[in-house]
C-alpha cells in the first residue's frame, strides 16, 4: 500500500505543485521558487526512496481501474529503468528549480513559469511510468503541450512564438502516429498493457502488421527526439528561457524518443527494417548535427546541434540490434544528461552576465568568471569525450559496438570510420565553445561588463561537473549499481558483460578517441578565422534548412490546399455549412438501410392500434409543427415572432415529455427554452433592421428559390428518416432491451429512483464528465469570440435604448450619469429582484430532489442560471457585478474539478473511476435523505453550467452601448 501511495504521489505532486502556483500573483516570485522547489525535491526523495527494490529487480505495479470493460486501467508500471529516467526528470528538474530561481528576470511572470514547468515534470513522469501504453500517449502528448507553453513563454519574442509553433506541430504530428502505431499494437497483442505487450514480442515481430506499427512507433520516437530529418524544431526551442532548454534538451523533451525506443527495443528491436529505420536516423543525425554544431554563432544553437548529434549516437546504438549497443545507449543516455545540463546553465550565466550569446563577441570570459569557465571547460571536455571524465566511457563503449558486425553490408563496414569522424566534429565544436568564449583578448563592446554569478545559480553546474568527474574517475562505485538496474529490467537474463574500467588497454576503441581528439583539434585549427568571421551555419548547407522546408510544406497544406478545399466547401455562411452537414448525416443514415435492407416487420395499415389515438395529443402536435413552418416563414420578416414561434415548438415538445412519462427531459427542456430565448434576444439586438417594404418589392432570385427548395426537400427527408428510424427501433423485438437493464438495476446500483438521473451521474457518468468538458470549452470559445466583437451602430435595439435613456435622463436630470436606465423600470425590475431567491431557492429543491424525483444538476444550474438572468435584465450587468460578483469561470472550473475529483475519490477505495455509493442518511426536520457520492458529481455539472450560461450571458449583455468593454475581469474575479 505504502509503494502504491509513493508511486501515485510521485505523479500527481507535480501536477498539484503546478495548480497551487499557478494561483499565486504575479509579484510571488519567491513563494513560486520555494514551493517549486519543494515539490520537486519532494519528488526527488520519493523517486530515491525506491533504491531498495529497484536493486532487488523488482518491478512495482499500481493499477486503479479506469474503463475495465475495455481493458483500460490507470497503471503505474515502475522498473530499473523507469526509475532512472524518473530520478533524471526529478533531480535535474530541482537543479533547473534552483538555477531559474536566479536567471528569470524580475518583470518575467515566474509563477506562470513555475507553474507550466512544473506541469511538464508531471507529464515527464507520466510517461516513463505508464504501466498502459493509452496512458502513455496521453502523457506524451501532454509533454508537447507543456513544452509548447514553456517554448513560447516569453510570448513578446516573435521567435519564441515561432519555435514553440514548430515544436508543437512537428511533435503533435509525432504522438498522433504513435497512438496509431500503438492502437496496432494493442491489436496485434490483445491488450495495452505494458507487462503484456513486452511479453509478446515474438508475436509483434512475426505479425503481418509489424512494419506498419513499427513506422508508426518510430515516427512518434524519431520526431521527438529531433532525429534528422525532424531535427529542425530542436535549435528553433531555443527561443525559450535557458532553464527550459537546460531542462527540456538535456533529461526530458527530447529523452523522450530515446526512452521509447529502449523501451520498446525488447518488442520491437532485432530485425532489419529496425536497423535501417533507427540506424539510418542515428548516424544521419549524428553526423549531420555534429558538423552543423561547428558552424554555430550562438552558444545555445551550438549546444542544440550538439544535443541533435549526440541523441543521434543514442539512436544509432539502439538501431544496431545488439545488447551491449542498449548498454552504451543507456549509460549515454545518463552521462549526456549531466554534462549538456551543466553545459546550457553555464550559456544562460554567459548570456545573463554579458548580455550576449555570439560567440563572434565573446572571448577571454575566463579572465571575469573564472568559476564558470572551469565548470564549463569540465563539462565541453565531457562533452567531447576526454579520458577521466564521463563521456569518454559511453563513447569508448559506443566505438566499440561499431567496430562489431552487425549486417553484412557497407553500412556496417563504413561505420568505424564514420563514428570516428563524429568524434572529430565533436571535439571541434567542444573546443569552440572552449576557446572561443574563455580565451583570447578580453570582450568589447557587450551589453554589460562580464562577472561571475551569485553562488546558487552556479551550484547546480557545481554539482552536475562533480558527477561527470566522479562518474569518470570512479565509474564502478558511481555509476556502475545504477546503470546495471536499468540495463538489468530491460534486457533482464540478456544482459550481457561490460565493463566500466577507464583503462582497457591498447585496443581499436582507444585508437578510435586518439584519431577523433587528434583530428577535432585540427578540424577547428583550419576553420578558426572562417568561424572568427563567418556567418551563421555551414556554408555547404546554409540552404538547406529544415525549417525552410518544413515552412514550404505548411505553405502548401495551409495556404495552396486548404484554400482550394475552402473554396470548394467553405463558406461563411451558416446555412451552406448546416446544409452540407445535413447532407452527410442523410448519406450516413441511407447507406446502412440501402446496403443491408429494412429490417423490421412491416405492419400494415389495418394491423395499427388505433385504440390509444389521442385527439388532444394530436392537436398538440399538430400546433408544434404549425409553430415550426411558422417560424421558418417568419425568419425573413420577422425575428421576433420567429423566435416565438420556435418556443411554440419547444413548448409542444415540452408538453410531448410530460404525455409520454418523461419529466425529467420536460422540465429539462422547458428550462433550456426560457435561456435560449433570452440569450438569442440579446443577440438578436446585433443584427441590422429589416425593411419589410422595401423587401417586398424585391422580387426573389431564381436561385435562391431554388436553394429554398433544396432546404425544404432535405428537411422532408431527414423528418422521414429520422421517422422510419424512430419506428423501427419501436417495433423491434427486444425483450431484454437496455430499458431493461437501467431499470433493473438503478436503485440497486445506483441508489436513487431516478432512472434518468442516475444513469448520467452514474452509469454513464464518464460521458457526463466530456459533456461538461465541451460544455465549458464552448462557453470559453463564445467570451472569447465576443469579448472584442463590437455590434454594427444601426444594430437592432440601440434606438430604443438611447430613447429610453433619453427619457431618464429627462426625468431624473439629478442622477449620476452611470445609473442604468433599467431604474427608470421602477416596477418590473422589483418584480425581477425578488424573484431572484425565489427561482434560486427552486433551483436548490431541483437539485436536492435529482437523484429520486425529476430534476438534478443540469436542470439546477440552468434554473440558477435563469435567476441570474433575471437580474441582468433588471439592472444590467453593473448590478450584477457590483452586489453578486460572479466569477463564471471560476465556477467553471470548480464544476470540472468536482466531478473529476468525485471520479477520483472512487480510487480510494480500490473501486473503477466514477464508481457510486449511497446511503440514506436521516436529517433533523428533512428525514431520510438520499446521500449518493453521486451528488458531488452532480454539484459539479451543476456549478459547471450556472458559469458556462452566465460567461455567455456576459459576453452577449456586454454588447449594449452603455457597456462598450469587456475586460479580463470577467473571466474569473467579475463580470466586468
Amino acid at each position: 500500500m505504502w509503494d502504491n501511495a509513493r508511486l501515485f504521489l510521485l505523479i500527481a505532486l507535480p501536477f498539484l505543485g503546478s495548480g497551487i502556483v499557478a494561483s499565486l500573483s504575479r509579484d510571488a516570485r519567491d513563494t513560486a521558487g520555494l514551493i517549486t522547489g519543494g515539490v520537486a525535491l519532494l519528488a526527488s526523495l520519493i523517486a530515491i526512496s525506491f533504491y531498495p527494490e529497484m536493486n532487488a529487480s523488482e518491478v512495482i505495479n499500481y493499477r486503479m481501474d479506469w474503463l475495465p470493460s475495455l481493458g483500460l486501467d490507470f497503471s503505474i508500471r515502475l522498473d530499473g529503468f523507469a526509475w532512472i529516467m524518473a530520478l533524471l526528470v526529478t533531480i535535474i528538474g530541482f537543479l533547473v528549480v534552483v538555477y531559474a530561481r536566479y536567471y528569470m528576470s524580475p518583470d518575467d511572470p515566474v509563477p506562470r513559469f513555475f507553474s507550466f514547468f512544473l506541469a511538464f515534470m508531471g507529464s515527464m513522469l507520466g510517461v516513463v511510468l505508464s504501466g498502459n501504453l493509452i496512458q502513455m500517449v496521453f502523457f506524451w502528448e501532454l509533454t508537447s503541450l507543456f513544452s509548447f507553453l514553456l517554448i513560447g513563454y516569453w510570448h513578446h519574442n516573435p521567435g519564441a512564438r515561432e519555435g514553440a509553433r514548430i515544436a508543437l506541430t512537428v511533435t503533435g504530428i509525432g504522438g498522433l502516429c504513435l497512438f496509431a502505431g500503438v492502437l496496432v499494437i494493442g491489436h496485434i497483442v490483445g491488450s495495452y498493457d505494458l507487462d503484456v505487450v513486452l511479453n509478446s514480442g515474438e508475436a509483434i515481430r512475426s505479425h503481418a502488421l509489424y512494419r506498419p506499427a513499427l513506422i508508426l512507433v518510430l515516427l512518434g520516437a524519431l520526431t521527438k527526439s529531433a532525429q534528422f530529418p525532424f531535427h529542425f524544431w530542436l535549435p528553433h526551442a531555443m527561443a525559450a528561457p535557458t532553464p527550459v532548454s537546460a531542462y527540456l534538451h538535456s533529461a526530458t523533451m527530447v529523452k523522450v524518443g530515446v526512452f521509447l525506443l529502449v523501451r520498446m527495443w525488447p518488442v520491437m528491436g532485432g530485425t532489419e527494417p529496425w536497423f535501417w529505420i533507427v540506424g539510418g536516423a542515428g548516424l544521419s543525425t549524428l553526423l549531420f548535427g555534429a558538423y552543423i554544431a561547428i558552424f554555430q554563432q550562438d552558444l545555445k544553437g551550438l549546444l542544440a546541434y550538439s544535443t541533435i548529434s549526440h541523441l543521434g549516437l543514442i539512436t544509432l546504438l539502439l538501431g544496431l540490434g545488439s545488447p551491449l549497443g542498449v548498454v552504451a545507449a543507456v549509460f549515454h543516455i545518463m552521462n549526456h544528461a549531466t554534462f549538456k545540463c551543466s553545459l546550457f546553465m553555464a550559456a544562460g550565466i554567459i548570456d545573463h552576465e554579458t548580455g550576449s550569446r555570439d560567440i563572434r563577441r565573446l572571448s577571454g570570459l575566463a579572465k571575469f568568471m573564472p568559476i564558470t569557465a572551469t565548470l564549463a571547460m569540465v563539462a565541453s571536455a565531457a562533452m567531447a569525450g576526454v579520458p577521466l571524465l564521463n563521456g569518454f566511457l559511453s563513447k569508448e563503449m559506443f566505438f566499440a559496438e561499431t567496430i562489431v558486425e552487425h549486417v553484412d553490408s557497407v553500412f556496417d563496414e563504413t561505420l568505424p570510420f564514420l563514428a570516428t569522424v563524429a568524434g572529430m566534429f565533436s571535439v571541434a565544436y567542444s573546443l569552440r565553445f572552449i576557446h572561443g568564449v574563455f580565451f583570447g583578448p578580453p570582450p568589447v563592446g557587450l551589453p554589460r561588463t562580464p562577472h561571475e554569478p551569485p553562488h546558487w545559480m552556479r551550484f547546480p553546474i557545481e554539482l552536475l561537473v562533480l558527477v561527470c568527474l566522479l562518474v569518470g574517475i570512479i565509474p564502478v562505485l558511481t555509476i556502475g549499481p545504477f546503470l546495471h538496474i536499468a540495463v538489468a529490467s530491460i534486457l533482464g537474463d540478456k544482459t550481457p558483460y561490460y565493463s566500466l574500467a577507464v583503462w582497457h588497454g591498447l585496443n581499436f576503441p582507444l585508437l578510435m578517441s586518439v584519431m577523433a581528439m587528434v583530428g577535432g583539434v585540427l578540424v577547428y585549427l583550419l576553420l578558426r578565422g572562417y568561424l572568427a568571421i563567418g556567418e551563421e551555419g555551414p556554408p555547404l548547407l546554409r540552404r538547406l534548412k529544415g525549417q525552410r522546408i518544413f515552412e514550404r510544406i505548411m505553405v502548401t497544406l495551409s495556404w495552396k490546399w486548404a484554400r482550394r478545399l475552402e473554396s470548394y466547401l467553405g463558406t461563411r455562411r451558416l446555412q451552406p455549412q448546416l446544409r452540407l452537414l445535413v447532407m452527410l448525416a442523410l448519406l450516413a443514415g441511407i447507406s446502412p438501410l440501402y446496403l443491408e435492407g429494412y429490417g423490421p416487420r412491416r405492419l400494415t395499415f389495418k394491423e395499427l392500434d388505433w385504440d390509444g389515438f389521442d385527439t388532444a395529443f394530436a392537436l398538440m402536435w399538430l400546433v408544434g409543427i404549425t409553430c415550426a413552418i411558422m417560424a421558418a416563414f417568419q425568419a425573413k420578416y420577422h425575428r421576433l415572432a420567429a423566435l416565438v414561434m420556435l418556443g411554440g415548438a419547444g413548448l409542444s415538445t415540452c408538453i410531448t415529455f410530460v404525455w409520454l412519462s418523461a419529466p425529467d427531459l420536460a422540465l429539462t427542456q422547458l428550462l433550456v427554452e426560457i435561456v435560449t430565448t433570452v440569450l438569442l434576444l440579446l443577440g438578436l439586438r446585433w443584427m441590422p433592421k429589416r425593411f419589410e417594404t422595401v423587401d417586398a418589392l424585391i422580387p426573389v432570385p431564381l436561385n435562391v428559390r431554388v436553394r429554398r427548395l433544396w432546404d425544404l426537400g432535405m428537411a422532408i427527408v431527414a423528418g422521414f428518416g429520422i421517422s422510419i428510424l424512430s419506428y423501427a427501433i419501436m417495433t423491434r423485438d427486444m425483450p431484454d432491451g437496455i430499458a431493461s437493464f437501467f431499470l433493473e438495476r438503478a436503485y440497486t446500483e445506483g441508489g436513487g429512483t431516478n432512472v434518468v438521473n442516475v444513469i448520467l451521474v452514474d452509469f454513464r457518468g464518464f460521458d457526463t464528465l466530456g459533456e461538461i468538458t465541451v460544455l465549458s470549452i464552448v462557453a470559453l470559445t463564445v467570451f472569447a469570440l465576443l469579448r472584442r466583437f463590437r455590434p454594427a451602430p444601426e444594430s437592432i435595439g440601440v434606438p430604443e435604448q438611447q430613447r429610453l435613456q433619453s427619457a431618464y435622463d429627462m426625468a431624473h436630470p439629478d442622477r449620476k450619469a452611470d445609473e442604468t436606465v433599467a431604474e427608470y423600470m421602477t416596477i418590473p425590475r422589483l418584480i425581477m429582484l425578488w424573484l431572484f431567491p425565489v427561482v434560486g431557492v427552486f433551483a436548490v429543491y431541483l437539485f436536492m430532489r435529482g437523484h429520486d424525483l425529476p430534476g438534478g444538476g443540469f436542470a439546477a444550474g440552468v434554473a440558477m442560471s435563469i435567476s441570474f438572468i433575471l437580474q441582468y435584465m433588471a439592472s444590467g450587468t453593473r448590478w450584477v457585478e457590483d452586489r453578486l460578483r460572479i466569477l463564471p469561470v471560476r465556477w467553471i472550473g470548480i464544476g470540472l474539478l468536482a466531478a473529476a475529483f468525485t471520479g477520483l475519490g472512487s480510487w480510494l477505495f480500490g473501486y473503477p473511476f466514477l464508481s457510486s455509493h449511497f446511503q440514506y442518511v436521516e436529517l433533523p426536520v428533512l428525514g431520510k435523505i438520499p446521500m449518493a457520492s453521486a451528488l458531488l458529481f452532480d454539484l459539479g455539472v451543476y456549478s459547471l453550467v450556472v458559469g458556462a450560461t452566465v460567461l455567455m450571458l456576459i459576453a452577449l449583455a456586454h454588447q449594449s452601448i452603455r457597456s462598450p468593454k469587456l475586460s479580463r475581469k470577467g473571466l474569473g474575479t467579475g463580470v466586468r
